[in-house]
C-alpha cells in the first residue's frame, strides 16, 4: 500500500530531527575563549578546507582530509565560474564535499551562497540538502562564530533561507521545472548535481541525452550573475555512457573541468583516501567480481560478452582519408523517435590494406532526419579525393524516408547518392553479424582513437558486446558494421592477387563513379 503524504512528510521531518541531532553533537564551544581565538578560527578557516572540516565538521571527518579532495575545493574556490566534475570512486565523499564542504566553505569565506541541489528525485534533493541545512541549523560552533542562521517561517525542508538571506538553499528533482528561480533579486549562482543516474536511465540514453539538456538549457540560465556561477557535478563513471560522460562530450576538458579520481591502484591496492586500506579493496574485488570493482572504483568498464569481446577491439590514429581505397557509409534506418524504439545507425567504414577501420558514426534514438543531417554534414568535412558510398538496407525505403533525405541534401547543397543494398530472404541476423568475429579475431577491425570517449562510439560498443542468442537489446549498430564491412570486404585485393599484379578493385568504376571533385 503506497504511504500516505501525512506519512511521507512525518518520515522527512523525522530524518531531519537526526541529522540536526548529528549537527547538534557534533562541535563545542569554549565559553573561556577569548576573542582573538574566535577570530583566528574564523579566518583560519576561511583559507584552509581542511582545517574547516576538522574544526567545524569533525563527524564528517572520520579519518584526514585527502589531498584531492583539498585540491578540487580549492579549484571551485578561487574560480567562481568552475563547471565540472568531482568524478570520484564509489566511497570518496562526492556528495559531502559537493554539497556540505565546499557550499559553507564559500560561505564562511564570505560569499553570498544561493544554493540549488538536483537529483534524480525531488526527495532524494532533499534528503541530500537537509545535510547541511542541519549544520547552519543546530551545529554549536558554526552559530557561537557566524550567529543564528535559521530563520523561522523560511525553514522548510528542501527549501530555507538564513536569517540575513546570506545562504539560499533549495532541492529540486531532475524532472521539477527549475527556470525562473529567485528570491527577491537573488537568482542562485551554485548548483550541484548528485546522484542522477538510476538503473533506468543507464538503460536509456535517449533520456540521459534529455538530462543533459536540462542541465544545459534549464540549470545554467538560472545562473544569471556575472561574477559567480559554478556547477558542480558528482558521480562515479560506472557506465560507458551516462548524463555526466554525454556532458563532457559536449563541454571537453578543461572547459568543464573533469576531476577524475581512482579509488586505489589496481596493481597494489593502494587507497586513494586513507580512510579505506588495501585490504578493503581486495576483499571487494572479491565480493563484488573484478568487472563490477572496476567500474564503481576505478571508472574502468570492460565489456565480455558471450560472442564479442571489448578486448578485441583495436584503437588507432586513422590513416588520411585519401589513402583508403573505398569507404562505406551505411544507415541502419529507425522510423520512429521514443525511449523504446531502434537507432538510428550511420557508420562509417573504409578499406586500406585488407583492414577496415571504423572512421565516424551516429548512434542515436532520433528521427530520421537527424541522421540524414549529420551523412550530409560528413560528407562536407572529407578532403577531396575520397571515395565514398553511402548506402541503406533497401527494405526499409519508402517515401518518408526519400523525403527526409531530400530536404537534409537541399539544406546542406549536397548530393548523397545514397543506394539500397538488397539482403537476401530468410537471411538469419544474428547469424551475419556473428560473422564479423573472424574479422575481429585475425585483427583486420580498427576504430579511430579519436571517436574512443563518443557516447554514439560507446553504445555501438555496448550493442556490439550483447550479442548473442535470445538477446533483446538493440542491435543497430553492429547491423550496420556488418553491412558495410561486407561491402568493403568485395573490394579486397587477396593476398594472391597482390602477388600477380591483380586490380585492387573486382569491379572497375566503382571508385571513379563515387570519387569526390
Amino acid at each position: 500500500m503506497a504511504k500516505s503524504q501525512r506519512k511521507r512528510d512525518q518520515e522527512k521531518v523525522d530524518e531531519y530531527i537526526k541529522r540536526l541531532e548529528l549537527a547538534r553533537s557534533a562541535t563545542t564551544v569554549d565559553v573561556h575563549e577569548t576573542l582573538t581565538d574566535k577570530m583566528n578560527r574564523i579566518q583560519r578557516a576561511k583559507t584552509d578546507v581542511k582545517y574547516l572540516v576538522k574544526t567545524y565538521l569533525p563527524h564528517y571527518a572520520e579519518a584526514e582530509s585527502a589531498d584531492f579532495q583539498i585540491e578540487f575545493a580549492g579549484l571551485v574556490a578561487h574560480n567562481p565560474l568552475f563547471m565540472g566534475f568531482a568524478e570520484w570512486g564509489r566511497g570518496l565523499a562526492k556528495s559531502v564535499w559537493c554539497n556540505i564542504i565546499i557550499p559553507l566553505w564559500l560561505w564562511v569565506r564570505g560569499e553570498d551562497v544561493f544554493f540549488c541541489l538536483m537529483s534524480d528525485s525531488k526527495e532524494r534533493a532533499e534528503e541530500l540538502l537537509s545535510d547541511i541545512q542541519a549544520e547552519l541549523d543546530g551545529n554549536p560552533l558554526l552559530i557561537n562564530d557566524f550567529g543564528e542562521q535559521k530563520a523561522d517561517g523560511d525553514w522548510t525542508i528542501g527549501n530555507f533561507k538564513t536569517i540575513d538571506q546570506r545562504f539560499i538553499g533549495m532541492a529540486f528533482g531532475i524532472k521539477k521545472k527549475v527556470r525562473g528561480i529567485r528570491v527577491g533579486k537573488r537568482r542562485p549562482n551554485l548548483w550541484s548535481i548528485d546522484d542522477l543516474e538510476t538503473p533506468d536511465t543507464i538503460g536509456n540514453p535517449k533520456r540521459m541525452r534529455k538530462q543533459a539538456e536540462i542541465i544545459e538549457r534549464d540549470v545554467i540560465p538560472t545562473m544569471t550573475n556575472k561574477h559567480h556561477r559554478r556547477l558542480l557535478y558528482a558521480n562515479n563513471r560506472f557506465a560507458r555512457v551516462m548524463t555526466q560522460t554525454i556532458l563532457q562530450e559536449r563541454h571537453p576538458h578543461p572547459k568543464w573541468f573533469v576531476h577524475q579520481i581512482k579509488a586505489y591502484n589496481k596493481v597494489t591496492h593502494e587507497p586513494a583516501w586513507d580512510y579505506y586500506t588495501a585490504d578493503y579493496y581486495r576483499q571487494q574485488e572479491d565480493n563484488m567480481g573484478i568487472p563490477a570493482a572496476y567500474a564503481e572504483y576505478l571508472h574502468e568498464t570492460k565489456l565480455e560478452g558471450k560472442i564479442f569481446s571489448e578486448d578485441k577491439i583495436q584503437w588507432c590514429k586513422l590513416p588520411d582519408l585519401r589513402d583508403f581505397e573505398i569507404i562505406i557509409s551505411h544507415w541502419d534506418i529507425a522510423y520512429t523517435n521514443n525511449e523504446d524504439s531502434d537507432y538510428n545507425a550511420v557508420r562509417v567504414w573504409g578499406l586500406k590494406d585488407r583492414r577496415f577501420y571504423l572512421i565516424d558514426c551516429f548512434v542515436k534514438q532520433v528521427e530520421m532526419k537527424d541522421a540524414c543531417n549529420w551523412m550530409c554534414e560528413f560528407k562536407k568535412s572529407l578532403p577531396g579525393g575520397v571515395n565514398i558510398l553511402f548506402q541503406y538496407e533497401s527494405q526499409f525505403w519508402n517515401k518518408e524516408v526519400q523525403r527526409n533525405i531530400e530536404e537534409a541534401e537541399d539544406e546542406h547543397g549536397v548530393f548523397l547518392n545514397i543506394m539500397g543494398v538488397d539482403i537476401p530472404r530468410g537471411t538469419n541476423k544474428l547469424g551475419r553479424i556473428i560473422r564479423l568475429v573472424p574479422y575481429f579475431q585475425n585483427s583486420r577491425i580498427y576504430y579511430n582513437i579519436e571517436l574512443k570517449s563518443q557516447s554514439d562510439t560507446q553504445i555501438g560498443i555496448i550493442q556490439l558486446c550483447a550479442i548473442e542468442e535470445g538477446s533483446d537489446e538493440h542491435d543497430d549498430a553492429p547491423d550496420a558494421d556488418q553491412y558495410a564491412i561486407s561491402t568493403l570486404d568485395k573490394y579486397t585485393t587477396s593476398s594472391r592477387q597482390e602477388k600477380s599484379g591483380g586490380k585492387p578493385f573486382k569491379t572497375g568504376k566503382m571508385k571513379h563513379r563515387y570519387e569526390i571533385p
